[in-house]
């Protein structure tokens, strides 16, 4: 069976860190655009990152520029997103997306309606 489980995800203050994780199951990462997503209650999804299989291309929202990485562990078939700096907007859901090319990721956008497997997300809390 062909799966994502996100991880990493959890209560941190601004100006903290965390480190999200994506370890798939049944396919190998390398072959697969990787996309990052985020949605917290009340507003839309957002693309955060994405990174392209064939070119190692990332792209990063403004949101997120200078303070989130994309990368890949190939030999642990994971993708990681090092998340700096938080800010009181980034608290969130965080889902990560796969497609088996690169359409849904280009140096301008991360496009969720191409991802076709989904993990069901980490969260993110608002610190109180």
């Amino acid at each position: 069976q062909v799966q994502l489980v996100e991880a990493g995800g959890g209560l941190v203050q601004p100006g903290g860190s965390l480190r999200l994780s994506c370890a798939a199951s049944g396919c190998t990462l390398d072959y697969y655009a990787i996309g990052w997503f985020r949605q917290a209650p009340g507003k839309e999804r957002e693309g955060v990152s994405c990174i392209r299989s064939s070119d190692g291309i990332a792209y990063y929202g403004d949101s997120v520029k200078g303070r989130f990485t994309i990368s890949r562990d190939s030999a642990k078939n994971t993708v990681y997103l090092p998340m700096n700096s938080l800010k009181p907007d980034d608290p969130a859901v965080y889902y990560c997306a796969t497609v088996p090319d690169d359409r849904g990721c280009s140096g301008y956008g991360s496009y969720a309606y191409e991802y076709n497997l989904w993990g069901l997300g980490t969260q993110v809390p608002v610190p109180s």
